[in-house]
């Protein structure tokens, strides 16, 4: 091959390129607005802001987001010409925003140099599930306004009476009375404490045979059946409680960050 011929191969070679770097070029940008460029960066970020506020990227968003960024450009350059970027207020609110982002960066650095682990997750749920443990009771009841309404109900019962029934009837509890009566399962805490202690004292099948007094009213109560603590599994839960341990790592980064911060601040809200 001789000199010539490699001297026409460059020169070739270094056409092609001029011609191929502002194609590469304008490939990075989405567009030019009155001249300027509207680099796809832009975009980019839009996108993943869309993202991290857990919206789904699909085409239409996309395309939203593309007309977005080269609308931001026209009114930015239209806020350039009138001089907005050198105003006071304009000043004032960059440097919160400046602020804001630099905040949330820190954050999602912080999060993701301390992730949650899969041990970190385990423990909060077997936490959770030893204190979920117990018995839960299924009872109905019929809530009335007076003793004596309470004493002849349960005469009606003994009588023969159905108990759903007269709760539809007669129940003055709007959400179990339509169900004739029916709690579902519980557990005993979860009711007043006159309420738990009746209940608990009953076998299977049994009603009370006087009316328990409460706050609400008078109560006759019939335990239908009892069980171990139900606890969902663990791939149930596991987002939530990610998520609450992931925020508790964050407000104590914070915490810390605060505590050992100089300043003669007295914050009101804050211990």
């Amino acid at each position: 091959m001789n000199r010539k011929s490699l001297a026409a191969r460059a020169a070739i070679a270094a056409a092609a390129a001029a011609v191929l770097l502002p194609l590469a070029v304008q490939a990075q940008n989405i567009a030019t607005v009155n001249g300027k460029a509207v680099p796809k960066a832009r975009l980019d970020n839009l996108v993943k802001q869309a993202e991290r506020a857990g919206q789904q990227v699909t085409p239409e968003l996309q395309a939203q987001a593309k007309d977005q960024v080269v609308l931001r450009e026209i009114f930015a350059q239209e806020a350039e010409r009138t001089g907005v970027s050198a105003t006071a207020d304009y000043k004032a609110q960059m440097e919160l925003a400046r602020q804001s982002i630099m905040i949330r960066e820190l954050f999602d650095n912080f999060s993701k140099k301390n992730p949650v682990t899969d041990a970190d997750i385990q423990a909060e749920y077997d936490k959770f599930k030893a204190q979920s443990t117990g018995t839960e009771y299924r009872a109905r009841h019929i809530l009335v306004e007076t003793e004596d309404e309470a004493k002849a109900l349960i005469a009606q019962i003994k009588a023969g009476g159905k108990f759903d029934e007269l709760a539809k009837a007669k129940s003055k509890d709007p959400g179990s009375g339509a169900n004739g009566g029916d709690l579902d399962f519980a557990k005993p805490e979860n009711y007043v404490p006159e309420f738990s202690k009746a209940m608990v004292a009953l076998k299977k099948g049994e009603m009370t045979e006087a009316p328990v007094k409460s706050q609400f009213g008078w109560h006759i109560i019939r335990l239908e059946d009892t069980r171990e603590a139900q606890f969902p599994k663990l791939e149930e839960v596991k987002p939530q409680i990610t998520q609450a341990l992931k925020q508790r790592k964050l407000q104590a980064y914070q915490e810390g960050l605060r505590k050992a911060a100089k300043t003669d601040y007295k914050f009101a809200t804050l211990p």
